[in-house]
Parts: C-alpha cells; structure tokens; sequence
C-alpha cells in the first residue's frame, strides 16, 4: 500500500489502532502521556484541530506547517510513535508491535469534510459506546474547546471554521441526533 505523503502546509486525518484489535491505551496515564508526546514531536511541524483517543485506537486532524519538509514532518510522526510504543511496552512488559501497521493519513483538500472529520472525532467516544454523552469523555478534544483552557489546540483556526463556538457546539448536537453519514473513506478503527 502506497501511502500518503505528509506534505507541507495541508490538513491531515492521523489514525491507527492496536496491533490485532488490542488496547493501546491501558492506564489512564496513558492518555496523558501521550498528549504530551504529540506536544512534543508534533507541535513543531504541525498545529493540532482535533483528536480522539480511544482505548484500542486514535485520531488526530492536524495541519502540517508551511516551512517544514516532508522528512520533518514524517521524522516527527514516527518519533511520536515510536516513543509511545517504547513506553507502553517498558511499562507493561510486553514486547513487539504495539501499533497494527504504520499510521494512516488521509490529505483533506475539502472545508465541509474538514469540518464533518471533526465533528466525526469528537463524537467518536458515544458511537463506540465509551459514553453517553460525548461532550463528558476526557480524552477528546471537545471539552477543551468548550472549556477555553489553555493547550495545544489550535482553536482559532477550527472555531473560524465554524463561524463561533456557539455554532461548533450547535453542530456538534445537530450531527449527534441526525447521525452523522461522512464519506466512507473515513475508516471505523
């Protein structure tokens, strides 16, 4: 499989999920941790939209940077999984492949499925029965946006997007009672 290059200055859906089906995720610090190594290997290269973290797989939107090359880019992506990988498999003494392949991306060239891609993640949690209210799950990026902490996100460009916070979490519920319906080149992890 011919996979996509990570070029510069484009929007990007990240995803992978644990090797046969297993759980990447194992502890709640987990989660945290890898946070942190997004704000560390990606951060440089790209601004981050959106994520989802679930226990057996991931999402992130992201918008690689205009002046950084695609060996950067690439470089960083696989540094960030790497580590994740390395972490998870000292702590709970396992060995091999934690991820079931290299990771997925697929180039966003479209306003609409940008916007449909984000709405797709933050409701991600409720559709796999993680919660019954995707604006309570912790490890999306949803609550961030509606509780204006500070963090990584690049909220500005998302909620311009949308035209106002009030219109990303009108959307948000329209989409959550209307079922969502993207594009099937969004793959279900």
């Amino acid at each position: 499989m011919q996979y996509q290059p990570l070029l510069p200055d484009q929007y990007f859906h990240i995803y992978n999920r644990g090797n046969n089906g297993e759980n990447i995720f194992i502890e709640e610090r987990n989660y945290q941790y890898f946070l942190l190594l997004i704000s560390k290997h990606l951060l440089p290269v790209c601004n981050v939209l959106a994520y989802c973290m679930l226990k057996n797989h991931f999402h992130l939107v992201v918008k690689t940077k205009e002046k950084q090359t695609e060996k950067n880019i690439s470089n960083a992506f696989s540094n960030l999984f790497n580590a994740y990988a390395k972490a998870i498999n000292k702590a709970h003494n396992r060995t091999g492949s934690l991820f079931e392949n290299r990771f997925k991306r697929i180039i966003i060239t479209d306003e609409d499925y940008l916007k449909n891609l984000i709405i797709y993640l933050h409701l991600n949690p409720e559709n796999h029965k993680m919660t019954d209210d995707f604006k309570n799950y912790s490890y999306s990026s949803y609550p961030n946006y509606i509780n204006k902490k500070p963090d990584f996100l690049e909220k500005e460009i998302v909620l311009t997007l949308f035209q106002s916070l009030e219109n990303f979490v009108a959307v948000h519920q329209s989409k959550r009672r209307i079922g969502l319906g993207l594009d099937s080149t969004i793959e279900d992890c």
